[in-house]
């Protein structure tokens, strides 16, 4: 009996102790549930919820603007770059000191939104003024005055590089190599952001051709023509670590496969060259023959560690660069792509990119134009700091790459550079886009340095115009001048 007794409260307790597991699995679900919940909706809080607000669908964006006067932007130095002014009515009005010469870079938030007043939306629709404040603005029907945004952008650059192209269609991007900050970034054709309502039927018609909207800086889609040529030597010397130095070429100015020819620019013949001369002097023939040695898969994937067909890490509107090349392409198809014609397509912006990691032994720093965000009573709010993207190349390539690039100035085709206050160094690059007069784009992209200041890169493209040595270089040179004398 004492048996039955002991095994009936065995049976108890393991129907007990199943028990106690069924409410302990539901417990701990409810639980890390519960956990998961919360953790996404700090996730939202911290990272997202600027995305949601920013969203133009939002309708949270209507209620910021009854109760918040939309902040202003700022240069770098403090000037202002867009402000909204109410006048005795209480009419509110976006205003643009400076017209055109920001359009692309800060925007405009009076017949949709762009640039910065696309991407800071949140931050100029926010007020961080004190409590007593913000009731005291309320109880008097006053809206409180947002945040303002202060940029990374230099009027005296900005100003530099928008003379400097002049009446030409194209783009230039200033950035500082170490930091990831934007100095300047223009775009022509430009608009008026203080009469873009005024002018939207013209500025969207069918029959514009001018695309002023498009921010060329980082949607422009070109051919990079030589300055391409960064990364079919760097492909090649991956290729050949211990003889690169070794490589010979004879140049006789044109370079068939096939029933495929390359002629080197304006047929020049630059006679016996080596890597870093063809490099400096930007012989197309030897890169074409050069080109048709490379391991296409390896050239493949280097494009695509060099952020090809990738995202950038911006939050400006941008579109990919692309890079199609594969194996089963024909001899031409290769050697246009070698010396940057083909189907590739980058924007001025990447290559800015590509050229400030050269300049920073290999570093990639993450590009911003906002310095800082501040309340209206000028406490800063947020701050942004410099930081690393990622190792783009080792630093072991970077100095092979920047010795390269001192040579086209100071024995190629950047020669309008040498013997400056600086140091410059660079590519220049001419990208075909169709046959006859004025068929090509001139591209320079390269950085300059001096002891006291900050080095800088530019990525230059002046449409329709010719040669990089003729028309970007002198850009370049202008901005330069500006930098380092200031």
């Amino acid at each position: 009996m004492a048996r039955k007794e002991t095994d009936g409260n065995i049976s108890a307790r393991k129907k007990a102790s199943a028990k106690n597991r069924e409410f302990a699995v539901v417990a701990y679900s409810f639980l890390a549930l519960f956990v998961g919940m919360m953790g996404y909706f700090i996730y939202f809080q911290v990272v997202l919820s600027e995305d949601f607000i920013n969203n133009p669908y939002n309708k949270r964006q209507e209620i910021f603007q009854e109760k918040i006067v939309r902040g202003t932007i700022y240069s770098a130095d403090k000037e202002i770059l867009a402000e909204t002014v109410t006048d005795a009515d209480g009419k509110e009005t976006r205003r643009y000191p400076y017209d055109n010469l920001f359009a692309h870079a800060v925007g405009y938030a009076n017949h949709g939104k762009t640039g910065l007043e696309s991407f800071a939306n949140f931050n100029l629709l926010r007020s961080n003024i004190s409590t007593p404040e913000k009731i005291a603005g309320e109880l008097s029907a006053v809206k409180n005055p947002g945040d303002n945004v202060v940029t990374t952008l230099s009027v005296a650059l900005q100003q530099t590089a928008f003379d400097a192209i002049g009446a030409f269609r194209g783009a230039v991007v200033v950035m500082e190599p170490k930091t990831g900050k934007i100095l300047a970034m223009v775009s022509k054709p430009d608009y008026n952001p203080n009469t873009v309502s005024e002018d939207w039927a013209l500025l969207t018609a069918e029959d514009n051709d001018k695309s002023q909207l498009l921010n060329r800086a980082t949607q422009g889609l070109y051919p990079p023509g030589s300055t391409f040529k960064i990364l079919t030597t760097l492909e090649y010397i991956r290729e050949h670590p211990a003889d690169y130095e070794s490589y010979q070429y004879n140049c006789t100015g044109d370079f068939a496969s096939g029933n495929a020819k390359i002629h080197c620019y304006g047929g020049t013949r630059h006679g016996s060259v080596d890597l870093k001369s063809s490099f400096a002097r930007s012989c197309n023939t030897s890169y074409a023959s050069l080109g048709l040695t490379l391991d296409l898969n390896r050239f493949k994937s280097l494009c695509d560690e060099m952020l090809f067909n990738s995202a950038l890490p911006i939050d400006l509107l941008y579109n990919k660069s692309s890079f199609v090349l594969s194996p089963n392409d024909a001899d031409s198809a290769v050697m246009e792509t070698s010396i940057g014609q083909g189907k590739t397509l980058v924007t001025p912006l990447h290559m800015a990119l590509i050229t400030s990691a050269i300049a920073n032994d290999g570093v990639l720093m993450k590009p911003y134009v906002i310095d800082h965000i501040e309340n209206a009573n000028g406490s800063t709010v947020e701050q942004n700091k410099p930081a690393v993207f990622l190792q783009l190349i080792t630093q072991e390539e970077a100095v092979i790459l920047q010795d390269f690039m001192h040579a086209v100035v100071s024995d190629g085709t950047g020669k309008k550079l040498k013997d400056q206050i600086y140091d410059a160094y660079g590519k220049t690059g001419s990208a075909e886009y169709s046959t006859g007069a004025d068929s090509s784009h001139s591209w320079f992209v390269g950085y300059a340095k001096m002891e006291g200041k900050e080095d800088i890169a530019v990525s230059v493209i002046v449409e329709r115009s010719g040669s990089g040595s003729e028309y970007a270089v002198p850009i370049a040179k202008e901005i330069f001048e500006v930098y380092f004398q200031n």
